[in-house]
């Protein structure tokens, strides 16, 4: 069993940018979970078929991989907003 996890936060970052991307456009952001969360499945699908490290070798798995791997990119994002949130109020 191969323990390379490279692709999950590729699959992280791909998925974030897809994020940034919606939030530029008219759709409402509550949809942007869902959204990233689809995408990230359908990318661990196509990294299962594609990439030899994938670390799991079932369709279930790459899915599951990839659902939790873009609902992590709005994870990040809300760290993110958390922690240039709170440096702004020692600023004051």
């Amino acid at each position: 069993m191969n323990l390379d996890y490279t692709v999950i936060p590729t699959i992280i970052v791909i998925c974030y940018l897809i994020a940034e991307a919606v939030k530029r456009t008219p759709i409402d952001n509550k949809w942007i979970p869902t959204i990233v969360g689809g995408v990230g499945g359908i990318l661990g699908i196509v990294g299962m078929f594609t990439m030899p490290d994938f670390p799991t070798p079932d369709v279930l798995s790459a899915i599951a991989i990839g659902i939790s791997s873009g609902l992590a990119s709005t994870g990040i994002n809300q760290i993110y907003k958390q922690l240039k949130n709170g440096s702004n109020d020692n600023d004051e």
